[in-house]
């Protein structure tokens, strides 16, 4: 299983013929993406929560390749309705699970705040994927909060992603007690560098997480990939 990191949250997840888009804000709306939304080609794709920059591309990169599109339900019903009927949408709620031939994915609780650019208030969320033997924890937006223990002690995670850019999410510093909450053996950082306001020092995040816990941090510049 590859993880590709294209920028800000926007995370690939891929194995054989599957590919999971993870929050899919591309160019030209994301600056720091390598790609544009018509140069990704998902199998899936998978939403955390409904702020602009993590459903900007969503519509347009559904509707050009068919991918099925897994939110929270109030999310999930929007988007449902801007697809047209027959787009396979999928409605979980928090600690809900859906799943495919190729995995599952869980909707976990994350601490934000969420309402889409139309205007529909939905909750924030963190998602488990399982795919090719692999389980990856894409915490969301999240702010830190005890109960990130709980979602690697219900299901050991492989790999987690978490923000830590600050302002919006939590920084560089919550971040690294929210490693140790989590308990994943290799941590890849998010949500940073794309403006101004969540720029931040992801080398001493790293350098913070592997001398005070046992994970190790994977940096990655956007269009660089990963494999666990």
């Amino acid at each position: 299983m590859e993880i590709r990191y294209l920028g800000h949250a926007t995370f690939e997840l891929s194995d054989g013929d599957t590919t999971v888009l993870i929050d899919p804000f591309l160019g030209p709306s994301n600056p720091k993406a390598p790609v544009t939304a018509d140069e990704v080609e998902p199998t899936h794709i998978v939403v955390t929560h409904g702020h602009a920059d993590h459903v900007a591309d969503v519509i347009p990169v559904a509707k050009r390749t068919g991918a099925p599109v897994t939110a929270i339900v109030e999310l999930a019903n929007e988007f449902a309705e801007d697809l047209g009927e027959g787009h396979p949408v999928h409605d979980p709620n928090l600690g809900g699970t859906v799943r495919f031939d190729w995995g599952w994915v869980k909707y976990v609780p994350a601490w934000h705040t969420s309402t889409t650019p139309k205007g529909t208030v939905n909750t924030p969320a963190g998602v488990v994927v399982h795919l090719g033997g692999t389980t990856v924890y894409h915490a969301g937006d999240t702010a830190l909060f005890g109960d990130l223990a709980l979602v690697g002690r219900r299901t050991p995670i492989d790999v987690a992603i978490v923000p830590i850019g600050g302002h919006y999410t939590m920084d560089r510093h919550d971040a690294v007690e929210a490693v140790k909450l989590i308990g994943a053996p290799t941590v890849i950082p998010g949500h940073y560098d794309t403006f101004p306001p969540i720029e931040t020092d992801a080398e001493a995040f790293k350098a913070d997480v592997e001398r005070e816990t046992s994970s190790k941090v994977v940096l990655l510049k956007p269009g660089e990939t990963h494999t666990p």
